[in-house]
C-alpha cells in the first residue's frame, strides 16, 4: 500500500523542528536550506504551511529529466533521484509545481524528500503531530471527512442567516 505524508497546516506552529531534523538526518548539518521539507510562513494570516514533495504519480520532474535520473521507487512508491545519473541541469527544480525540488549549490546536486526510505523523521519529531505518514486511501477519506465537516458548518450558518431574515 502506498503511503504519503499528510500535513495538517492548522496544527503547525512554525517551530521548524521538521526542517532541522531533516537537514541533520540527510546532510549532517542543522540548516533549514538543506531540508527536504520547508515551512512557508504567511505572517499576515498567522499561518505556517509545511511544504514537501507530493510524490506525484505523473511527476513533472520525472518527465522533464533528460537523463532519466528521476524514477519511481517501486517498493515504497516514491519519486527517487539516481545521483549517479543526475547531471545537475536543474530542469526538475524549474518544473516542480510545489517548489519541493531543491538544488544544493555547495554539493551541486538536486534534492527532494525521499520519505527517509519509509521512516520519515519529520513525522517522528513533530511534537504537535502536524505531519503524519499514512496510507494514501486513508488520506483521501480524511480529506473527504474534513470537507464534509466544513460544508456542514457552512450550511448551518446559511440556515441560521436565512432564519434571521
Amino acid at each position: 500500500m502506498a503511503k504519503v505524508l499528510m500535513i495538517d497546516h492548522e496544527k503547525c506552529t512554525g517551530c521548524r523542528q521538521c526542517e532541522l531534523v531533516c537537514s541533520v538526518f540527510n546532510d549532517g548539518v542543522s540548516n533549514p536550506s538543506r531540508s527536504r521539507i520547508n515551512i512557508v510562513k504567511w505572517e499576515a494570516e498567522g499561518l505556517y504551511i509545511p511544504m514537501v514533495c507530493q510524490q506525484c504519480e505523473d511527476a513533472p520532474c520525472m518527465v522533464v529529466c533528460p537523463v532519466k535520473a528521476i524514477h519511481r521507487d517501486q517498493n515504497l512508491d516514491y519519486v527517487k533521484i539516481d545521483y549517479n545519473a543526475c547531471i545537475g541541469c536543474r530542469l526538475c527544480v524549474a518544473v516542480c509545481p510545489f517548489g519541493a525540488m531543491n538544488f544544493n549549490a555547495q554539493d551541486k546536486k538536486v534534492f527532494k524528500c525521499d520519505l527517509c526510505e519509509g521512516e520519515p523523521n519529520c513525522v517522528r519529531f513533530c511534537e504537535v503531530k502536524a505531519i503524519d505518514y499514512v496510507d494514501a486511501d486513508r488520506l483521501s477519506i480524511l480529506k473527504k471527512r474534513e470537507a464534509a465537516q466544513k460544508q456542514s458548518v457552512a450550511q448551518k450558518k446559511a440556515v441560521a442567516l436565512a432564519a434571521e431574515i
